[in-house]
């Protein structure tokens, strides 16, 4: 949507809504006036002019009936045959008259008295043209008025808006990602910016150029994030494999290695989500063509150890293969997260971890949740299960927010003491042997 274009509009719509609502009211106005002019005026002039003649009739019994350039009067005296009267205005009654147009038209007034009855006819022509002269004429004459204000207010509205209108077109063309702030610059607005405008000029001046700090400050803290949080992270665990490779380390102190070793990789993991979640959009995440097949199989073997000495089987089920285009990182991390609670939840039994056609399930025998448990999974620091101990909580929150930026939905179905089963599904899936084509080329 334009919304310069639909300023413009809607300020041409009011206007245009306001010249036909004057010009109607001016027309009906002119046409009250016209049905005034005939059907009162009119009758008015032709009732005294009536008793004018009655007046003169009485004094002389032979006065003729009037006879003016506008009004042509008949007397019928009292015994004579209708036949002194025009045929069009034989038959009338007493009253006054507006004759259609095939009886010529003209306003009559009949009236019987003393004398005879007089009929008085007032031309429809000389009707016609007055209530054209008072009527047509200051209609044209108002409505050219009207009209010429009218456009000369819609001139000088646009005027007064146009500021507004060329703030929004800039605003609309920014890149939310990188956002022109040249274009509001002081030495780069138009002369006619001024009062709110300006200040709102102004103010999303400021606005834009805080954010760009903001997002400026947020790719540098993910870039050296990302490097100074894993290092040490990869100290730990070259020190922790190198320590497990001693003989004669005890028991006890070769599980306190691994504990460190496994808590080194959930942070590892951990911090990996962060920073694809801190990231402005998808900034900074390369998409390719994978096979789903790979990223599941390499997840799966990073969680393996996990297990233990715990009676669990953890495989794979293939009963598809298929391909996406996408972050390969991404989808590691949603699947790490969905594999490790099913591991960590699971004391014995079984992981299924099932690819098919477009979506991946985890299946575990563990504690499962209940459905009051199960309505809060995706909630923050929540924990669900029958064991609430260890783990952060945020696994399956930042599985949630991965999946709806990045259109894979994941749903969960668990029931308590049975298990739980996570689906993740891939609407843009498509087969496997596209991907490898591609990395053949």
């Amino acid at each position: 949507m334009r919304i310069s274009t639909g300023l413009r509009r809607k300020i041409w719509a009011a206007f245009i809504l306001q010249i036909a609502a004057i010009s109607c009211a001016t027309v009906l106005g002119v046409y009250g006036a016209s049905a005034v002019l005939k059907d009162v005026l009119i009758q008015r002039a032709l009732t005294d002019e009536a008793a004018h003649y009655r007046e003169r009739l009485a004094r002389d019994p032979q006065a003729p009936p009037p006879d003016t350039y506008n009004m042509q009067g008949y007397l019928q005296r009292h015994g004579e045959s209708e036949n002194v009267l025009p045929e069009n205005l034989r038959g009338l009654a007493s009253g006054y008259y507006g004759l259609p147009a095939e009886r010529g038209g003209s306003l009559v007034l009949v009236q019987e008295g003393e004398g005879g009855t007089l009929v008085l006819v007032f031309d429809a022509e000389q009707v016609n043209a007055l209530a054209f002269f008072f009527g047509a004429v200051p209609l044209v004459l108002v409505l050219v008025v009207i009209y010429i204000i009218a456009w000369a207010t819609y001139r000088i509205s646009r005027r007064a808006v146009s500021p507004v209108i060329w703030l929004a077109g800039v605003v609309q063309h920014w890149d939310p990602k990188n956002p022109n702030l040249e274009a509001l610059s002081p030495e780069q607005l138009p002369l006619d910016v001024e009062g709110e405008v300006l200040v709102l000029a102004q103010a999303l001046h400021e606005f834009a150029s805080r954010i760009d700090a903001f997002v400026q400050r947020e790719r540098d803290f993910t870039r050296d994030a990302s490097h100074e949080l894993r290092s040490p992270l990869t100290v730990i665990r070259i020190a922790c494999d190198v320590l497990c490779a001693e003989d004669d380390l005890p028991p006890y102190a070769k599980r306190q290695i691994k504990r460190i070793l496994g808590s080194a990789r959930d942070m590892e993991g951990l911090i990996e989500s962060f920073l694809i979640l801190a990231r402005e959009g998808d900034a900074d995440l390369p998409e390719e063509d994978f096979v789903i097949n790979e990223v599941v199989a390499d997840e799966v073997e990073k969680a393996r150890p996990l297990l233990g000495d715990k009676p669990v089987e953890l495989r794979i089920e293939e009963h598809a293969a298929f391909s996406l285009h996408g972050s390969p990182r991404v989808l590691r991390v949603i699947l790490s997260n969905l594999i490790r609670n099913a591991c960590a939840y699971t004391d014995r039994g079984s992981v299924v971890v099932q690819i098919h056609n477009d979506h991946v399930c985890v299946q575990d025998t563990g504690c499962g949740m209940t459905p009051d448990e199960l309505e809060r999974a995706f909630d923050p620091f929540f924990r669900g299960g029958l064991r609430k101990e260890g783990g952060q909580g945020v696994g399956l929150t930042i599985v949630r927010r991965l999946s709806a930026r990045f259109g894979w939905p994941v749903t969960l179905e668990s029931e308590a003491g049975q298990g739980t089963r996570a689906l993740v599904r891939f609407p843009s899936a498509f087969a496997a042997g596209r991907a490898e084509a591609a990395a053949e080329v």
